[in-house]
């Protein structure tokens, strides 16, 4: 599965992005997929996932702001990032996990997320 992640960009504080990643075929094999950033000289961290049964997570500092939805049909995972802060500027990075992968299968290539203050 090759996982192709868009819609970065720079935006103000308080703005909103729209960031999407499209897998090359059916995602119906895979289990969790997730949104990770990472920002200079960070290691990369997760922002927020969701399970094939529809189930989120999401890291504390993107709670309320943040939603992460997929529709297999389209093959999409998609994150609304509304209320963006400074904090949130990194390298976004879409992964997918197949059952029994203790980690990050698939990845695709990033979008830069630029939040100016």
């Amino acid at each position: 599965v090759q996982l192709q992640a868009y819609g970065g960009g720079l935006v103000q504080t308080g703005g909103s992005l729209r960031l999407s990643c499209v897998a090359s075929e059916s995602m119906i094999s895979i289990v969790v997929m997730g949104w990770y950033r990472q920002a200079p000289g960070d290691q990369r961290e997760l922002v927020a996932s969701i399970t094939s049964g529809g189930s989120t997570n999401y890291r504390d500092s993107v709670k309320g702001r943040f939603t992460i939805s997929r529709n297999l049909a389209e093959k999409t995972m998609t994150l609304q990032m509304n209320s963006l802060q400074p904090e949130d500027t990194g390298v976004y990075y879409c992964g997918a996990q197949r059952f029994g992968d203790l980690k990050v299968r698939y990845w695709g290539q990033g979008t830069q997320v630029t939040v100016s203050s």
